[in-house]
């Protein structure tokens, strides 16, 4: 009953000698990732849509870490194709692969622009297939690996006026268990992170409404919206082999949101 009790260290934390590639990581949330694989001892290759990189690059190469870009839009497979190439010519591997990139619009519901639509699917979904999917052929050579899919708290429920967002969340609960089903065999750990309501400038309109964040906030039993220095440890330990026996998941992190009604 007591076998590997003793072998148990907090080392199992460590991302040491790791190199994890975390989209869209030069802002908001996916910086927050980023930084925080840095500091557990990972090095990071960024594929980014939106130009400037010089915050998150000083934070990571602050920490002693290495970290390579690459600009470019994750709905054109070949962009894909010429991340995965960069950065395993960059680093040799991919341990740890987030799949963080995103994107949102707001509109009536009746009035939804069908082009809309397909562009937050495209980003939101169908790219975290494509670039998954990509990446497990390198893992599986490894014979190991961790996915983290950006779930969303409207991965469970769901809000007015944005339905591609809502979709595409749930989508990304089912597409876990999928990966996590047929690249477990592999040593591959796939699993997702739910953020709740966050405190971010991305959400500046939302909680700065009062009458939208005194709902939101009297639902969550923190009593407080999050901050992306919430989200860190959960991503190092899903990143880690502390969570290895844990496989097609998705843990909220929402301060009990998910818990209330």
């Amino acid at each position: 009953m007591s076998q590997g009790l003793a072998d148990f260290s907090l080392d199992a934390f460590s991302l040491k000698g790791k190199v994890a590639m975390v989209t869209g990581a030069n802002q908001n949330l996916g910086m927050a990732y980023a930084v925080a694989f840095a500091k557990a001892g990972a090095d990071l290759f960024i594929p980014h849509f939106t130009d400037d990189v010089s915050e998150v690059k000083r934070l990571i190469e602050e920490t002693g870490r290495k970290v390579a870009f690459l600009q470019g839009d994750l709905t054109d497979k070949s962009y894909i194709e010429r991340v995965v190439h960069s950065c395993m010519e960059q680093y040799g591997k991919i341990d740890i692969l987030v799949n963080n990139a995103g994107a949102s619009m707001f509109g009536e519901f009746l009035d939804y622009p069908d082009a809309a639509w397909q562009k937050i699917m495209d980003i939101n979904l169908n790219a975290v297939y494509y670039l998954s999917h990509r990446v497990v052929k390198e893992m599986v050579k490894q014979k190991s690996g961790k996915i983290i899919n950006i779930a969303s708290a409207l991965a469970f429920t769901a809000d007015k006026k944005c339905p591609p967002y809502t979709t595409s969340k749930h989508a990304i609960v089912g597409l876990t268990k999928v990966f996590a089903n047929e690249a477990g065999p592999y040593n591959i750990q796939t699993n997702a992170i739910a953020p709740g309501f966050l405190a971010t400038d991305v959400n500046k309109e939302l909680h700065e409404d009062k009458a939208y964040y005194d709902k939101i906030t009297n639902r969550i039993p923190s009593e407080r919206w999050g901050v992306p220095s919430d989200l860190m440890g959960t991503a190092v330990f899903l990143a880690s082999r502390a969570s290895d026996y844990i496989n097609g998941w998705t843990i909220n992190v929402d301060g009990g949101f998910a818990t209330t009604l």
